[in-house]
């Protein structure tokens, strides 16, 4: 997936003891600006990250917070 910004935060030690994180997968925030995102609701953008990481869903991934945003417009220098 294109994007213009990603910021991704472990929170895996937030969740220590956590019955979901006995299996080693984290817990992981994610901040994505993409344009991909423009025109879509907020659900739509959601379901398109979690497909881009399917396969670590589950598996690397037990849980995922996700906030999309599209680039603001920038006006010319």
């Amino acid at each position: 997936m294109e994007t213009t910004s990603l910021e991704v935060v472990d929170e895996s030690h937030l969740h220590a003891g956590h019955a979901g994180a006995q299996s080693g997968a984290g817990h992981f925030s994610v901040v994505i600006e993409s344009e991909k995102f423009r025109g879509m609701t907020r659900l739509a953008a959601q379901r398109l990250v979690y497909e881009a990481l399917s396969e670590e869903m589950g598996k690397e991934i037990h849980a995922l917070r996700i906030k999309t945003s599209i680039p603001a417009c920038r006006a010319d220098s």
